[in-house]
């Protein structure tokens, strides 16, 4: 019995300390103040160089300096990624996650070209990001009917419980409160607010720190100091090593922070009602995402009717191992 408890006890060690890698790698994050309500987490030092992901998921490209704004539309007609076929329903989206926008998007002079190419580069970390989110929400689910059916919870998902808590700032092992935060930012929304926030990839902030949705944060190292910021204000724009990070950011502080409750309350009555998540209705709670308040709402309503954006809501990406291509 005893050797079994020892057992017992060393397999629980393991996992904690797997846990614990895991809550190190994407630690736990905690509210600060609006509008641009930002989590402050350990600062980065300015992002490196490269321009697409190192290893860590599946089909990834990859890179060397000099990645050009031709380059970045080939590599899409390689992969025949087209947004009219996503639009349209009839193909899914490539996993092709860059790590940075090309030094050049900025350079582009037709307005119909940037945009498209800004959408598609930004639509596959949107839809990463989901497919995570959707995947806990999931697991979240399968322990609310094992817990409702009066089964114990093994160690494991116990302890996966008590990170999720600790990540999403909710009572120790509170699924229900689990289940109104961990959970999708309809495409639509996300692609509109990162268009508004980088000028369409063309910002200082875009270029210089991967800081596509404009999280402000109160570090002061490692981020961006806006050039034109009103005296009295000591924020800065938080920069990301990867576009990816800032996406998961940006998801993350929809998902906890205290000024986007309306908006997480909003969105979990759709689950209630059986409702598509749709992101021009969810737009209309994020009054305290920027100082603009109700100019910035109607402008993000704008951009995600005059490009279609609410189609996207529905798009998703394509099988794993489909459309991988290295880019050299």
């Amino acid at each position: 019995m005893r050797y079994f408890e020892r057992a017992s006890l060393g397999v629980v060690a393991v996992l904690v300390a797997m846990l614990m890698g895991v809550t190190l790698y994407d630690p736990p994050a905690k509210a600060t103040a609006a509008p641009r309500a930002e989590l402050p987490v350990t600062p980065s030092a300015p992002p490196a160089a490269k321009k697409l992901l190192p290893g860590g998921l599946s089909n990834l490209a990859r890179a060397m300096s000099g990645f050009t704004v031709r380059k970045l539309s080939d590599t899409f007609s390689s992969l025949g990624y087209d947004l009219k076929s996503v639009l349209s329903g009839d193909d899914g989206v490539p996993r092709l996650f860059l790590a940075s926008l090309p030094e050049d998007f900025g350079k582009i002079r037709e307005v119909t070209v940037r945009k498209a190419l800004f959408f598609r580069t930004v639509l596959p970390l949107i839809l990463q990001v989901n497919e995570g989110l959707l995947a806990d929400r999931r697991r979240l689910w399968e322990l609310h009917y094992r817990m409702g059916t009066g089964l114990r919870l093994e160690a494991a998902d116990r302890l996966w419980l008590i990170v999720m808590s600790e990540r999403y700032g909710v009572g120790e092992g509170d699924i229900d409160a689990l289940l109104r935060r961990v959970d999708i930012i309809p495409t639509s929304l996300a692609l509109a607010q990162a268009a508004e926030e980088s000028g369409w990839g063309t910002s200082r902030f875009a270029r210089e720190g991967n800081a596509i949705f404009g999280q402000w944060t109160f570090a002061r190292d490692g981020n961006l100091v806006p050039l034109r910021r009103d005296a009295g204000k000591i924020h800065s724009v938080r920069a990301f090593e990867t576009l990816l990070d800032g996406a998961k950011a940006y998801a993350r502080n929809l998902n906890t922070h205290h000024a986007y409750g309306g908006f997480r309350e909003l969105r979990a009555g759709m689950r209630k009602a059986g409702q598509p998540v749709e992101g021009a209705v969810l737009a209309r709670t994020l009054l305290s995402y920027s100082e603009r308040r109700s100019a910035y709402v109607e402008t993000i309503l704008s951009i995600i009717a005059a490009n279609g954006l609410s189609t996207l809501d529905d798009a998703r990406l394509r099988a794993q191992g489909r459309d991988f291509q290295p880019l050299i």
